[in-house]
């Protein structure tokens, strides 16, 4: 996994679990990898890795369950949903309406984009 600069490398190392999940890659109930294997696929320190599985447990996203390892919880797909509604209201969407604002744009500018929008989901079905 590449990291960047912009976000720190635990929160990414959550996202990318995240990702994962609600791809269907990881499915409820099934293991993840340690926090000792993936710091070493990763080449992070383990307490970078601990830190995202933490803030995963806290979210309802993963379980451990002490002696055997950590697992994606039952409502794991839920829960990521909703956080990541949260986390778009809060911080992606204020920037987008700022941009919509800067650049003018007008209703009809976004109803086109709407439409796209549509499409590409009736195509996905």
């Amino acid at each position: 996994m590449d990291f960047n600069d912009s976000k720190n490398i635990f929160l990414q190392i959550r996202d990318w679990l995240a990702d994962q999940i609600m791809q269907d890659k990881i499915l409820p109930g099934d293991r993840i990898p340690s926090v000792r294997e993936l710091a070493v696929d990763m080449e992070v320190n383990r307490n970078t890795v601990m830190r995202s599985y933490s803030l995963m447990e806290d979210d309802g996203i993963i379980e451990n369950k002490r002696g055997i390892g950590f697992f994606v919880a039952a409502d794991a797909k839920h829960n990521l949903l909703e956080l990541r509604k949260k986390e778009f209201f809060e911080t992606e969407l204020p920037a987008i309406l700022h941009q919509v604002e800067v650049l003018k744009l007008t209703s009809d500018d976004l109803n086109a984009l709407l439409t796209l929008i549509q499409s590409n989901d009736h195509e996905n079905q």
